[in-house]
This record gives C-alpha cells, structure tokens and sequence, in this order.
C-alpha cells in the first residue's frame, strides 16, 4: 500500500527504517547502516528476492527521511531552543536564584 501523503511517507519509513518518532541524524544514519547490513543479498540468509526486496525498501525509506531532514525548516525562536535544555540549564533556569535549591551562596566561606 503506497502512503498517500506526506506524513503517511514519513511514518512508513520511519516504520521500515524501525526508528521511534524522535531521532538524530547520526542515530537515523546508523539504523539505515544496519539494516542494510541486515538485509543486503550478499550477507542475508533469507531468499535472495526477499532480501533485495527488503534492501530496496530501506533505501527507499532513507531517501524519504533525508529529503525530509533537509528540506525541515528549524525554528531558532527562544520558545522552541527552550525544549533542548540541557539538565544544568533546566535546574539553573527554575532554581537557579532559590538559595536553599539555587546556586545563590553557593561555595561562600564565613
């Protein structure tokens, strides 16, 4: 069944390509790697029709995502950079002035 529009074409590669719904580059280049590796002809032990078959459908699956990922516009706004904190900057932003949780004091000798 061929994927109608544009999200049904992302989430069947995202499917074949056996990735969750949030992924990094390297993390989506490492799985179309594998796979790949899994299931190219020359080292699968499944019929060799199979294989190809299976080989065309995660290079036709990384073809979409990587048209995808480079065609995404990304948003620098303060809102959407926000949702990245690191862990110290998440604690720094909702603690960081309270003195008992804060750094406020911090390493100060009497």
């Amino acid at each position: 069944m061929e994927p109608k529009n544009t999200y049904e074409k992302i989430n069947w590669a995202r499917t074949v390509l056996e990735l969750p719904e949030s992924a990094t580059m390297g993390e989506i280049k490492e799985q179309q790697r594998k796979l790949v590796m899994k299931w190219h002809p020359d080292t699968c032990q499944e019929k060799k029709e199979f294989s190809e078959e299976m080989t065309g459908k995660i290079n036709e699956a990384y073809k979409i995502i990587m048209t995808y990922c480079n065609n995404y516009a990304y948003s620098f706004s303060k809102e959407e950079i926000g949702k990245y904190l690191t862990d110290e900057e998440w604690w720094f932003k909702r603690f960081g002035g309270d003195p008992l949780w804060g750094n406020a004091g911090a390493n100060k000798e009497s």
